[in-house]
């Protein structure tokens, strides 16, 4: 084989995973754009009138995940099946925010953490690595840790709406995400990096109780109806 022969193949190789590229791309933009219109969707719980609505805004999010169970199936053709890693990062961080809106429904629903095998059948992928696309234990984490920025800023928004019972099992919630984070031992940087923004979390809502423990609104949130989720 020649010189410009070899060369010839090499491009046709290279041709041939631009193509599969592109069309990973594609994909990944329909899933973001339905990850989009949900965020949309969920961030509606920050407004007053959004904590009353909680039920039909968790209802229609599940709802776009049939959407994205859909467009999920369709990227998993457009690689061979033992690539996951190679292409990984084309789709990693709009699984992550998945991750992250699957987490808020179910804690809206239920104020608990799903776990990784729940969010994976959530989405319609597998949990374990060896039956082919799946959701990596760090994508797994980092969605979760979003879910604890996005539950700081709920508190803070829950006072402003005058619900303040709500702040203080976030806060009984999040101490639990920290301790079991602690569990851990991170070696990758970049969640690593995330983790430490948890601390930031938990001290923003740690003030937010302080604050309603000094005005005398957490006897008032511990209370009669104020219990009630």
């Amino acid at each position: 084989m020649s010189v410009s022969e070899m060369f010839i193949a090499l491009q046709s190789v290279l041709t041939a995973d631009q193509d599969i590229r592109e069309e990973i791309r594609r994909e990944v933009q329909a899933l973001e754009q339905t990850a989009r219109e949900m965020l949309t969707l969920l961030q509606g719980v920050h407004q007053g009138p959004g904590l009353q609505d909680v039920p039909k805004k968790c209802q229609k999010a599940r709802e776009h995940f049939g959407t994205v169970r859909t467009q999920l199936e369709s990227l998993k053709t457009k690689f061979p099946a033992d690539q996951y890693y190679r292409f990984h990062e084309h789709w990693r961080f709009v699984l992550q925010r998945l991750v992250f809106l699957a987490a808020f429904v179910v804690y809206l629903e239920s104020e608990s953490l799903v776990t990784r095998e729940a969010v994976a059948e959530i989405l319609g992928i597998e949990a374990d690595r060896e039956r082919g696309f799946h959701l990596d234990i760090e994508d797994y984490l980092s969605g979760v840790l979003t879910l604890a920025s996005e539950l700081a800023r709920l508190a803070v928004n829950s006072v402003t709406a005058g619900d303040y019972s709500r702040p203080l099992r976030i806060s009984t919630f999040i101490n639990e995400l920290d301790s079991g984070f602690r569990l851990l031992n991170l070696k990758n940087d970049s969640l690593r990096k995330r983790y430490d923004g948890l601390k930031y979390d938990v001290k923003k809502i740690e003030e937010v109780v302080y604050d309603l423990s000094i005005r005398g609104l957490n006897k008032e949130a511990t209370g009669g109806a104020g219990g009630e989720k």
